[in-house]
């Protein structure tokens, strides 16, 4: 029994204890169950319009659920409609002081009575909780600073909008309990949970981190990260960076999995999206035609597929940059796609990186700086904004900014596919920078890491070139010719968009002197 005048919630004679968000978020299920409920109606009615976070939300979805005896799983009181809202679908009378209830049609009334165990459906995202980290360093007083990272980390990865993170109010009611991750997972309604113990001794500290996957029960990533505690606040803060970059692409891993075990007629826009990252960080020319197909047809099931439109536009991109597609042809068709996604989804990251690289190539340095800073202040561990920011700044002459924004995606990611790249990056920077012997250690690097990988060959032989290397440079002109058939002093000169005159013409004569026409 629901009163909404004394804001009261019984089941049979026992008063259920209640917040008065979860409360109001109710009454409004209820008083509106002839239709879905939006999460906008949600925020506007419970919230006053304020911002709120996707694992807010959820939480108190959870809550309201927990409190009629529902559950995520079942469903039988308020019932998840995918990509569209929450409607109440249980049977409900209503009656004024001292009126007997009149039910309407619908569910049984002895339905509104069943229990079932707190067990939460998955959500159309990865979903995740993170446990408060143990504080095993046996002082107190340290429980501030395990706490800390937990919490760090669980703010960093709601900022990452593809994945679905509980909030602190719920992952921490297990602080101190000894309970079995499957418990966790069911209560909370999670795939994955994440784990970890803090140690801290002297002017050391040690943290373990675990990233496990509930349906097999393995871990699918560990760490451990050893620190001293000069800065126990920048501490705090490099190692949540370090491990929510490197949770991300092992969640990625770990749901391309899950959907490749699906047949493909029942896929979903996620699953191709999905299957789709997976060939796109392969950084090949056949996988990223294969991407850019099963993004096509993510994008046709949902056309306001936010994150699946900014990939999409980021192939196109990235097909033009690695000279596999015309620049003419492409760029056009990556800025429908990238324009679709922000409108789909302002606060995507990958749409505005996607836009980002649309106008580097289109040769408007600031819009495409504005677009990759916005990207990374939507995800600060998106690697590839980082380094594609470090591109620009390149291109723009600022070769010190360049150099330590590549370096800092590499850092952010040091097993990521596009390391090459961010290597050759890093060396093009140092090109302009005139410090030719070390451009052409990080173009090894990134030759070593991808031995097709046309800009590391291209920048070696320039490097080596004004270094006087002339052997070094003939060789790896011969490289660059066959990574590159198309590679010519006009394709440099019309495809690579180099802001300054000067910093164009000390490439092309670097070029020229290897031997290029």
């Amino acid at each position: 029994m629901l009163d909404t005048d004394r804001r009261e919630l019984h089941r049979g004679s026992e008063p259920i204890a209640v917040e008065p968000q979860v409360l109001d978020l109710l009454i409004y299920l209820v008083q509106n169950r002839e239709r879905v409920v939006s999460k906008s109606d949600l925020i506007a009615s419970v919230w006053g319009g304020r911002i709120v976070s996707e694992s807010t939300l959820t939480s108190r979805v959870y809550a309201a659920r927990k409190a009629v005896g529902d559950s995520g799983q079942s469903q039988k009181l308020i019932r998840t409609v995918a990509r569209k809202g929450l409607r109440f679908v249980g049977t409900v009378g209503t009656r004024s002081s001292g009126d007997e209830p009149e039910h309407a049609a619908g569910r049984p009334p002895d339905e509104l009575h069943e229990q079932s165990q707190p067990d939460l459906s998955l959500p159309d995202r990865p979903a995740i909780a993170v446990l408060p980290f143990v504080n095993m360093s046996g002082d107190p007083d340290q429980e501030y600073f395990s706490e800390g990272i937990s919490e760090d980390i669980i703010t960093a990865l709601s900022k990452l909008r593809w994945f679905f993170v509980i909030a602190r109010t719920s992952s921490f009611l297990y602080k101190g309990s000894a309970v079995h991750m499957k418990q966790v997972a069911e209560e909370l309604g999670v795939g994955y949970v994440i784990e970890g113990s803090v140690r801290k001794s002297g002017d050391r500290v040690r943290i373990t981190v675990q990233l496990n996957d509930v349906a097999t029960g393995g871990h699918i990533w560990a760490e451990r990260y050893d620190r001293g505690l000069a800065d126990l606040f920048a501490v705090q803060d490099e190692i949540t960076e370090a491990i929510v970059a490197s949770i991300e692409p092992k969640l990625y891993a770990a749901e391309n999995f899950r959907a490749r075990r699906k047949p493909p007629d029942s896929m979903d826009a996620w699953d191709l999206v999905m299957r789709a990252l997976s060939h796109y960080w392969r950084v090949t020319r056949h996988d990223n035609v294969v991407a850019q197909a099963l993004l096509e047809k993510a994008t046709t099931i949902d056309p306001r597929y936010g994150q699946a439109l900014g990939v999409l536009a980021a192939s196109h991109t990235f097909s033009a940059h690695m000279g596999w597609a015309d620049m003419a042809a492409t760029i056009p068709i990556a800025q429908r796609a990238a324009l679709a996604a922000i409108r789909a989804d302002s606060e995507d990251p990958w749409a505005h990186y996607a836009l980002g690289c649309v106008h580097l190539f289109t040769r408007n340095f600031a819009d495409s700086l504005a677009e990759f800073a916005l990207a990374l202040s939507l995800n600060p561990n998106f690697s590839l904004a980082q380094g594609y920011n470090g591109l620009a700044l390149s291109y723009c002459g600022r070769w010190e900014e360049a150099d330590a924004a590549a370096r800092r995606a590499l850092r952010l990611s040091p097993r990521d596919p596009f390391s090459a790249l961010y290597y050759g990056i890093a060396s093009y920077a140092q090109f302009v920078g005139r410090n030719y012997e070390e451009a052409m250690r990080l173009a090894r690097a990134a030759i070593d890491l991808r031995g097709d990988f046309a800009g590391g060959h291209r920048v070696l032989t320039a490097a080596a070139s004004m270094a006087g290397e002339v052997d070094i440079a003939t060789d790896a002109l011969q490289e660059l010719r066959r990574a590159q058939p198309n590679i010519s002093l006009a394709w440099i000169a019309n495809q690579m968009p180099i802001k300054q005159d000067t910093d164009r013409e000390h490439y092309l004569e670097a070029l020229r002197r290897a031997g290029l026409d």
